[in-house]
C-alpha cells in the first residue's frame, strides 16, 4: 500500500496530509501565514503519530512547487527535502495552481450544465499582493490552456477569452477581481484555499509514473524574485543618521 506524506505551504493555509492509496486518511490545517514556520513540523509529526507511522514507511513525500510566498514555499520544500533526504524516499512537487485546480471537481458539473454550450475553463488564483495574481488556466480535465503567469488584474484581463468560453475564478486571489472582471461568462467560487488534500490524485499518479525531483538541487517556483522591504521607521532612522 503506497502512503504519501503531502505538504502545501505556498499560501495563508498551513496544510499538511496523509493518503493511502489516493485516499485521504489525515489532514491538518491551520490558515495564518505566520504560522508556516512553528506548525509545519508538529502537523507532520502528529499525522505520523496518529498512523502508526514511521518516515521510512512512506512511498514519498509531496510538496507544493508553488507559486507562492517566498518564505511559505521555502519552509515546505527544506521540510520535504529533509524527509526525504533522511528516510530515503522520493520527493514529488506538485504545481500549486493544477492541484488547486483538482481541488474544485464537485463545482464543475453543476457549472458546466450552465455554460451554454460554451467550453468551461478552470482559472485558481493565488493571492500576489494588490492587485495582482498567480493564475493559470486549465480545462476541466486539468490540461494546461494558459501558462502560468503573474498577472496585474484589470477590466481587460481574459476578456478574450471571455467572449469564447465560460471561466471559473477561484482561490485566494479571486475574491478581489469580482468586481474588475466583468462578464457573464465568469463565475467566481467563494472561500477555495490551497490545500494537501487538493494534491493527492496528482501525487499517485506522479508516484507512478516515478516523476521524482532531484533532492539536491530541487527548488520551489517562486515566479518572482523575493524582494525584502525594510520597516518604514528604520528607514527614516538610518536617513536622519
Amino acid at each position: 500500500m503506497a502512503t504519501i506524506l503531502l505538504i502545501e505551504s505556498g499560501g495563508n493555509v498551513c496544510s499538511v496530509a496523509l493518503a493511502r492509496n489516493n485516499e485521504l486518511i489525515g489532514i491538518r490545517e491551520e490558515n495564518d501565514p505566520k504560522s508556516h514556520a512553528t506548525r509545519l513540523t508538529v502537523f507532520i509529526q502528529e499525522l505520523l503519530n496518529e498512523q502508526g507511522l514511521t518516515a521510512t514507511e512512506l512511498s514519498a513525500v509531496a510538496v507544493g512547487r508553488g507559486p507562492g510566498s517566498y518564505t511559505g514555499l521555502r519552509i515546505g520544500v527544506s521540510a520535504a527535502k529533509g524527509i526525504c533526504y533522511a528516510a530515503g524516499i522520493p520527493l514529488i512537487a506538485i504545481d500549486s495552481l493544477q492541484a488547486l485546480a483538482s481541488g474544485i471537481t464537485n463545482f464543475t458539473t453543476h457549472a458546466k450544465s450552465t455554460t451554454n454550450q460554451k467550453p468551461l475553463l478552470l482559472c485558481p488564483m493565488i493571492d500576489a499582493r494588490r492587485m495582482e495574481v498567480y493564475s493559470a488556466l486549465y480545462d476541466v480535465e486539468l490540461n494546461k490552456k494558459a501558462a502560468v503567469e503573474a498577472l496585474i488584474i484589470d477590466s481587460n484581463s481574459f476578456k478574450e477569452t471571455l467572449e469564447n468560453s465560460t471561466i471559473l475564478f477561484f482561490g485566494s486571489g479571486a475574491d478581489k477581481c469580482k468586481k474588475v472582471i466583468v462578464s457573464p461568462q465568469a463565475r467566481f467560487i467563494e472561500a477555495i484555499e490551497p490545500s494537501a488534500r487538493f494534491m493527492i490524485p496528482l501525487a499517485f499518479k506522479a508516484l507512478n509514473n516515478e516523476d521524482f525531483e532531484n533532492i539536491a538541487y530541487f527548488e520551489p517556483y517562486y515566479l518572482k524574485d523575493f524582494v525584502a522591504i525594510k520597516a518604514k521607521n528604520k528607514v527614516l532612522r538610518h536617513a536622519s543618521e
